[in-house]
């Protein structure tokens, strides 16, 4: 029994899953610490509201929250999908932010000034942000403009750029955009006939499991094509996969490209789903793009693991909203969100600390061998 317990530590997907629950019970624990120090006498009933999210509700409000839970999964799940895929050769795609608005503006005008229909939509998107991944890859491998840089300043850009394409098609008296259901009911993605269950026929659409499906060609994409194979070589050693004869400069490109356009199809997923619509006053840089590094690496770099993650993430978001403002500001909900998303960002180092102790272990082991052997 002992040995089993031994070999199944020292897994990859065990030291993973090992390391995300460590740095949520600790995302709790911080939050749980801020909400003593701001005020005592409601922190439990606070942290409680967070984890318990939508099961608080009574039986048809459980469900049309837990529809809004599944809706707001897909774009967030897709943008850790777009920051995993550019690790994987090397490159830290903060960026995924504007090419997630990228894909918003495209999907969005293609469906409310063009009136094409959903998946031409979906496709539009895709490529708005493959085009931008696409300028941060060549900026890379032509001009050696480190992605980070150039993935925030384009950030910025892209935004009012959206803003500002996007009055075209919002509505005289507002500042959102003009609703698909009013002006392109064609654009709007497929239900999957789940109305009825969770209260709006806007909370599962075909994007759900085209998400999933995503997520899995993802991981065979990496893990069992030489294409994948080729990605990581690179992000490895790139010198050593050049002089290997791999395309290194096209590896870093192509990447970039199929990361921008993973975050324009979440942004796609969303939009098309007419549950809400694009604010042209907004002033920052949505965070579901920035979300999805910390989904990304609470599900270690797995496409199938990102899955729960960015459930979970989206769970413990809508929950926070949930804590009462008569005791505590508004700001509190995300507050508590915020930092259990930022300890999230530690899987790593959990998984450091646990590789570390088995192999102190191991030393531990040898050394008590050596010294019976000796003995001997």
């Amino acid at each position: 029994m002992k040995r089993e317990r031994t070999s199944l530590i020292r897994k990859d997907g065990v030291q993973t899953l090992l390391a995300s629950l460590a740095c949520v019970l600790g995302g709790l624990l911080v939050g749980y610490l801020v909400l003593l120090i701001i005020e005592p006498s409601g922190a439990f009933d606070a942290i409680v509201a967070v984890m318990t999210s939508f099961f608080r509700f009574p039986g048809a409000l459980k469900m049309k929250y837990f529809g809004q839970t599944l809706v707001r999964t897909v774009p967030l799940l897709l943008c850790a999908l777009s920051v995993l895929f550019a690790y994987k050769v090397g490159m830290f795609n903060i960026g995924v932010a504007g090419q997630y608005v990228a894909g918003a503006c495209a999907a969005l005008y293609a469906g409310l000034a063009w009136n094409l229909p959903w998946y031409l939509c979906l496709l539009i998107g895709m490529a708005a942000g493959a085009l931008l991944g696409a300028l941060a890859g060549a900026l890379k491998t032509w001009c050696n403009v480190n992605v980070v840089i150039s993935g925030i300043m384009l950030n910025w850009i892209v935004l009012y750029l959206t803003n500002l394409i996007l009055t075209e098609v919002k509505s005289p008296n507002s500042p959102f955009t003009k609703t698909l259901q009013g002006t392109n009911p064609d654009a709007l993605l497929p239900t999957l006939g789940l109305g009825a269950l969770f209260g709006n026929e806007k909370s599962v659409t075909i994007a759900l499991p085209l998400a999933i499906v995503v997520a899995v060609v993802i991981w065979i994409v990496l893990n069992k094509t030489k294409f994948g194979y080729e990605l990581k070589a690179t992000g490895n050693n790139y010198h050593a996969a050049k002089y290997c004869g791999m395309k290194e400069n096209r590896n870093i490109i192509l990447t970039m490209v199929i990361s921008g356009a993973l975050a324009g199809l979440g942004a796609g997923l969303l939009y098309l789903t007419g549950i809400e619509e694009w604010e042209t006053t907004i002033s920052s840089v949505p965070a579901m793009g920035f979300n999805g590094i910390a989904v990304a690496f609470l599900g270690g770099l797995n496409p199938i693991g990102s899955i729960l993650s960015a459930f979970f993430i989206q769970y413990i978001t809508l929950g926070g909203g949930n804590v009462d403002l008569q005791v505590y500001c508004s700001q509190i909900s995300g507050l508590i969100s915020s930092l259990i998303i930022y300890l999230c960002a530690f899987v790593g180092f959990f998984r450091f600390f646990i590789q570390n102790r088995i192999r102190k272990s191991d030393e531990k082991k040898e050394a008590a061998l050596k010294e019976g052997g000796a003995e001997k």
